[in-house]
């Protein structure tokens, strides 16, 4: 167990393949291609499938980081993974969701947890940034407690003004 209530996070990746039928809304296709049944909630992010499955053409060892199904007792409560590889100085992006059906629940934790360890397994990660519109209060009060520090602020075309945090890997 994770934390009380909520089971551990199993990762289903969701390959080329998968995104096209996700974005194609192919949901049942989707969940024949991934091995697992997906959720209607894969099919309404086919926005952010379509920015993966272009970075996973564009570089193929990207999907070893990114675009995986979040999987609790048999059903997916969300998706996770990182915006891509390690950068030049080890930086990974966090970036989960779960589904509003599942939400208030503790699974964004426990996602973030998982993805954290992961990102602390690998040698090539030096630190793991999450970037958060100030008003989302849910997504802040995710990561503290995880050794999150605020670095500065950004400018994201699609979200806005974003908070940038940093969490040194923990070896």
């Amino acid at each position: 167990m994770i934390m009380p209530g909520v089971s551990d996070i199993t990762w289903v990746k969701l390959s080329p393949a998968v995104l096209r039928a996700l974005i194609d809304g192919d949901l049942a296709g989707a969940s024949e291609l991934a091995g697992a049944p997906l959720s209607p909630y894969l099919v309404e992010e086919h926005w952010l499938w379509r920015i993966r499955l272009e970075q996973i053409e564009g570089d193929p060892a990207s999907a070893d980081w990114i675009a995986r199904a979040a999987v609790v007792d048999g059903r997916v409560v969300g998706h996770g993974g990182f915006h891509g590889p390690p950068d030049e100085g080890g930086v990974v992006e966090v970036a989960y969701s779960v589904d509003p059906a599942f939400r208030r629940r503790g699974h964004a934790k426990a996602m973030l947890r998982s993805l954290l360890e992961r990102a602390d397994a690998d040698p090539a990660v030096t630190a793991v940034r999450a970037s958060i519109r100030p008003d989302n209060v849910g997504s802040k009060a995710t990561i503290a407690g995880f050794g999150f520090r605020k670095i500065g602020e950004q400018w994201d075309p699609e979200d806005g003004l974003e908070h940038v945090f940093l969490r040194p890997a923990a070896r």
